[in-house]
């Protein structure tokens, strides 16, 4: 990688334009630039035009204000250098199958990501995570993503708060409560509408994990095919879905709820939020009752009662068959979620066999045709 150092203004520009000319690198590494002038600038530009794209690593807070302020992070990919933070004697306040939580001090925290996690995911969390905040949604406020040791993390205000799920397991008298809460913060959710290219759409997304090396490796060419033509089918729509909307990914905050774990969100349809309630809370109870209690702190027992009557009453379904035939349809989409789930799984989860051989061979393809229909409506 082509490597720039020191100051570049009026009086080494020259030398410094016919150095990178001659290399015409499309990566330049600038962990040592100290400063740049307009006359650095317009070399960038040069070759820019020369060589189409063009990233810019390791830029400092001091040169990356000059190249955003001049527009020139609209014109060269540039990636800011990381912050290093010091965890030691940090306490951890919270373990998921992300990462770590650790209390950084009384207003700030840090979510510190697993090393199978890209810094292209770490970043779309913060990213994803302002967004959703800018357009109102009750969220948690994201700061700077920075790096911990070998592993990257994104550090998030403080919340002197409680999950939802351990206040709907230790609050029996408010439960009812809680859960209209609940379904109100859904509804806020999928009826928040975002345009242009702030947050990816759910299709995208999904076209993204079918492309990857695991599911080319894993299934059938077939099975991409029937997969890619329910993604096809999926109507297009710019609300927001949260894509991990259980209890435990949501914060209870002087009696408000707030969302957390934004690496998920997309735009698309609002049955894809309400399937994963399924999975999670109807679901995954009767599989993996040690889920519910470590993810989102509820007895199994507890999580399908609160799951079937959050679906009631966001779908406000008081018939039982048709609630019946309602849930029979979220089936069908939460087999397709965890199918297309796959890519974050992968050789290291035994599970992932099992998704292949219970849930898509035996549910999804044999129903592709009505999951275009429930994902189209």
């Amino acid at each position: 990688m082509y490597q720039i150092k020191g100051k570049i203004d009026s009086n080494n520009s020259p030398k410094f334009e016919k150095e990178i000319m001659a290399a015409l690198p499309n990566e330049i590494d600038a962990a040592e630039l100290e400063y740049i002038s307009s006359a650095g600038l317009r070399v960038l530009l040069k070759l820019r035009k020369t060589v189409g794209d063009v990233t810019v690593f390791n830029v400092n807070p001091e040169v990356y204000e000059i190249l955003d302020i001049t527009g020139f992070t609209s014109i060269l990919n540039v990636k800011k250098a990381y912050k290093e933070i010091d965890l030691s004697g940090k306490p951890i306040i919270g373990q998921g199958g992300n990462g770590t939580v650790y209390r950084l001090d009384d207003e700030r925290i840090v979510k510190v990501y697993r090393s199978e996690h890209s810094l292209e995911y770490i970043e779309r969390e913060q990213q994803y995570a302002k967004a959703a905040f800018v357009s109102g949604i009750p969220s948690v406020i994201a700061f700077d993503v920075v790096k911990a040791g070998d592993n990257y993390g994104v550090v998030f205000e403080a919340m002197n708060s409680d999950s939802l799920g351990h206040a709907l397991s230790t609050e029996p008298d408010k439960r009812d409560e809680y859960l209209m809460k609940y379904v109100q913060l859904a509804k806020t959710l999928h009826t928040t509408t975002v345009t242009g290219d702030t947050i990816e759409t759910l299709k995208s997304m999904l076209y993204k994990r079918l492309d990857d090396d695991f599911m080319k490796e894993n299934l059938k060419p077939e099975e991409i095919d029937t997969l890619r033509s329910i993604i096809d089918a999926m109507k297009d729509v710019d609300t927001l879905v949260h894509g991990d909307f259980h209890p435990g990914n949501i914060m209870l905050q002087n009696g408000d709820l707030m969302l957390i774990d934004m690496g998920e969100v997309t735009r698309g349809v609002p049955i894809y939020d309400v399937a994963s309630v399924f999975r999670d809370l109807i679901s995954a109870p009767k599989s993996n009752p040690d889920i519910c209690r470590t993810s989102m702190g509820l007895e199994p027992e507890w999580a399908m009662e609160i799951g079937a009557k959050f679906i009631a009453i966001y779908t406000g379904i008081t018939d039982p068959q048709v609630l019946e035939g309602y849930m029979k349809q979220l089936g069908l989409v939460y087999a397709f979620n965890v199918v297309m789930l796959l890519p974050s799984v992968t050789q290291r989860d035994v599970r992932a066999p099992l998704i292949i051989n219970n849930l898509l061979r035996p549910v999804v393809m044999p129903n592709a045709e009505a999951l275009k229909h429930i994902l189209s409506q």
